[in-house]
């Protein structure tokens, strides 16, 4: 078997005929319950983009943290390749895969950072381990060996050992805020249910596309 050989017919509800006073974000947030509901394997995953000084665009999977019509939220370093990246072009696509489902999502707009405030708040929510590995890890900076890595955790632990674990100055979240939202529902014999949905000054407007 090659690649050329792999098979998969699609099926799923399909969407909307009327897409009449079709609201994107009710909708996105219905899937994101069904997704939650159909035990997908990381149901608040996605691939988020952004792009280089070099033009060149990046991509890997981050967790959203929240879905509402302000926008979609994640958490992150800062200083990692994407918050640099974010800073110098702040703008984004994401996109959402549920398997189980058939469905996919894709966002695109501009992208802001959240309060120190927000930042605060959702790290005092995380487990204390994922709170330790933050101070722990320079994230994409090379690293010699998962010795070092288990050496810095071990000094993280100690450093805030008896206390909480403040937020770190170079950790955050940002939100990005869409002007356009592309919903996707796999149909049999690839004649795949596509409807976009653009916004401007007189709200959303939503068109379906060809497969």
């Amino acid at each position: 078997m090659t690649l050329h050989d792999v098979r998969r017919d699609y099926s799923g509800e399909a969407l909307p005929d009327d897409l009449a006073g079709f609201d994107p974000w009710l909708f996105l947030q219905g899937w994101v319950d069904d997704a939650l509901e159909a035990d997908e394997a990381e149901p608040t995953a996605m691939v988020l983009s952004t792009s280089g000084a070099d033009g060149r665009p990046r991509s890997r999977v981050v967790l959203a943290k929240e879905v509402t019509p302000s926008g979609i939220v994640f958490f992150t370093h800062l200083d990692s390749p994407k918050g640099r990246e974010i800073a110098a072009a702040p703008g984004a696509s994401a996109v959402f895969w549920w398997p189980t489902l058939m469905r996919q999502v894709r966002v695109v707009g501009a992208v802001e950072r959240l309060t120190r405030e927000d930042d605060e708040a959702y790290f005092a929510s995380r487990p204390r381990p994922s709170q330790v590995g933050a101070w722990a890890s320079h994230q994409s900076a090379p690293l010699a060996s998962r010795e070092d890595l288990k050496k810095a955790v071990a000094e993280a632990e100690s450093r805030f050992s008896g206390g909480p674990v403040p937020c770190p100055p170079n950790w955050g979240g940002y939100r990005i805020v869409a002007d356009e939202i592309e919903f996707w529902q796999g149909q049999p014999s690839r004649l795949n249910d596509r409807v976009r949905c653009t916004v401007d000054s007189d709200g959303w407007s939503c068109t379906r596309l060809q497969p």
